[in-house]
């Protein structure tokens, strides 16, 4: 095996947190809004089925080859031509997909904060740091996401705790007005952010205690729907329809926190949410690319293919889209279809054939000769 460190169920479950929902705070009350409007808070309820339904395939997968990641055990299910292809194209899609998520991270941060400051240096700061953390390997990765994520879970209710009186109930109604087909529609979006979860399929094979994986998976993807339901509905009663008008409703409710004249303006808070789940979320992306390349290349090591990856991911970072109006218009439209596809298709069909084979075996165990 590549990787010789082991993590922890529950590592796993808090590194997944802000894998899923470092980016989706900021964006999705905003995409969500489109198409739900006021029952935008329905939304990530109806996409979490899709991310319960990733951790079960990647743990069946997992049952099947439990020493391998979905680049090994795809070239036992597909055969070494078709699984090689299959690689490959994860190998491209990890780099698009990450190259997207240090485009949003820099967008956030230019856009919001470092007016002056070029992006390319914004990416390039950021993919320094990763880089260290991920040729460190995966418990580094694993004890850095212990220490940010619950103090940044925690920042985080608290500002919410803060916006309570700020917050119109009537906004809320009236509920279901259309039924549930506006609330489905929104999940759409959601359900690609869940879809994430196949990246668990990297992490069963290192845990210590594997017995709990999918229990902790599955608590991981309760976790990101109660946040992303509280992000809705904060943004909701908050803005109100206006809420689809904006581009970062986060960072704008936090400028209305004001308490007794000494607490106000706390999006530095909210910063530095953004920042450090951020980081564990490229980091996340990149750890990944970087051992699915060196197990494509049939590698003894991914250390040395680091700094080149990183690289190259900052490349990807620039040529993901022109600006952040394109960008946030391909990942609520098109886009969801593209990473549905890949994160959630592909597993799908590896478990289906991978299951074919099982019963095929067994039948020709049962009958032999």
């Amino acid at each position: 095996m590549l990787e010789q460190g082991k993590i922890s169920a529950l590592q796993m479950a808090i590194m997944m947190n802000p894998t899923i929902l470092a980016t989706g705070l900021l964006l999705v009350p905003a995409i969500t809004a489109k198409s739900a409007k006021q029952d935008l808070w329905l939304s990530p309820i109806w996409a979490s089925f899709m991310g319960f339904m990733i951790v079960f395939v990647a743990y069946r997968l997992h049952k099947f080859y439990p020493n391998e990641t979905i680049f090994e055990y795809s070239e036992q299910i597909l055969g070494k031509i078709l699984g090689k292809i299959l690689g490959l194209i994860l190998v491209f899609y990890y780099f698009h997909v990450t190259g997207i998520i240090v485009r949003e991270y820099g967008e956030f941060v230019s856009g919001t904060f470092l007016h002056h400051t070029p992006m390319v240096v914004v990416f390039s700061t950021m993919i320094i740091v990763s880089s260290m953390a991920v040729y460190g390997g995966l418990e580094v990765i694993g004890r850095c996401s212990e220490m940010i994520v619950p103090v940044l879970l925690v920042l985080y209710l608290v500002i919410f705790v803060m916006l309570i009186k700020d917050l119109d109930m009537k906004h809320l109604f009236p509920m279901l007005e259309n039924g549930l087909g506006p609330s489905l529609k929104g999940s759409v979006v959601l359900q690609s952010w869940f879809s994430e979860f196949i990246l668990v399929s990297f992490f069963f094979p290192y845990l210590r205690d594997r017995n709990k994986g999918m229990k902790w998976a599955m608590i991981s993807v309760l976790s990101v729907m109660f946040y992303m339901v509280l992000t809705n509905v904060m943004s909701l009663l908050l803005f109100g329809k206006m809420t689809a008008l904006l581009t970062y409703p986060v960072m704008v409710a936090a400028r209305y926190i004001s308490i007794a004249d000494f607490l106000a303006h706390l999006e530095s808070i909210v910063m530095a949410i953004w920042v450090a789940g951020t980081f564990v979320k490229i980091t996340v992306f990149y750890y990944v690319l970087v051992l699915g390349i060196a197990q494509w290349l049939k590698l003894s090591d991914f250390r040395p293919i680091v700094l080149p990856t990183g690289f190259l991911l900052i490349l990807f970072g620039i040529w993901s889209a022109p600006n952040l109006q394109v960008l946030s218009h391909f990942l609520s439209s098109s886009g969801a279809f593209y990473l549905l596809s890949v994160q959630a298709g592909i597993p799908v069909f590896l478990l289906t054939i991978a299951w074919l084979k099982k019963k095929r075996q067994q039948m020709k165990g049962s009958f032999p000769g």
